[in-house]
């Protein structure tokens, strides 16, 4: 029986695929840039999905961040993949995904020296059942109020992901963290 090695999309500069790596092996202390998506998932009332990054995570481990995270195979397109990252890591089912930033880019490194480097599509989804999250990649999930997260990462942006307090940035107006970013994404 063999397991196929899941693999990521390595990018140039421009955010042009120049070939792929093992997701495995790919964050080091001096990661490529590759191409990843971030989604942010919301429940019909307009509370916004949190998760805990396992302990077991290669980067931030332990770290409250947006719901999930994930990156596409080579010659996967990204809403695929973000379904089926979706079922994997919260078992969750989405509807009314969206982009909403269409050409985020970060590069951010933890305490480890472990390089977060990617260019990352990001995503408002809802669902309607509550999350079963994988072990080994959420050890912990909540679903919050948008202004109580807004307030928290305006706070203290160290107890989050650095992915989430930027894109809440870009989401809000002006740069200034708020909670309108999520509650305009229920209808």
């Amino acid at each position: 029986m063999t397991t196929a090695v899941e693999r990521v999309v390595l990018l140039d500069d421009e955010g042009r695929s120049v070939g792929a790596a093992p997701k495995a092996t790919v964050h080091t202390e001096s990661t490529p840039l590759h191409l990843a998506f971030s989604c942010h998932v919301l429940d019909p009332r307009g509370r916004v999905l949190l998760s805990r990054r396992a302990l077991s995570k290669r980067t931030w481990p332990g770290t409250w961040t947006n719901a999930f995270c994930g990156h596409p195979s080579p010659f996967e397109a990204i809403p695929a993949a973000l379904e089926r990252r979706a079922k994997e890591e919260l078992g969750l089912v989405l509807r009314d995904v969206r982009l909403v930033l269409p050409d985020f880019r970060y590069r951010a490194v933890d305490a480890s020296g472990m390089v977060e480097n990617e260019v990352c599509p990001v995503y408002f989804a809802i669902a309607d059942d509550q999350p079963a999250p994988a072990p080994d990649e959420a050890m912990d999930v909540r679903w919050v109020d948008a202004d109580d997260l807004a307030t928290a990462l305006d706070a203290a942006p160290w107890a989050f992901s650095p992915w989430l307090v930027l894109q809440a940035r870009e989401l809000s107006p002006g740069g200034a963290i708020s909670g309108a970013a999520w509650r305009g994404a229920v209808t």
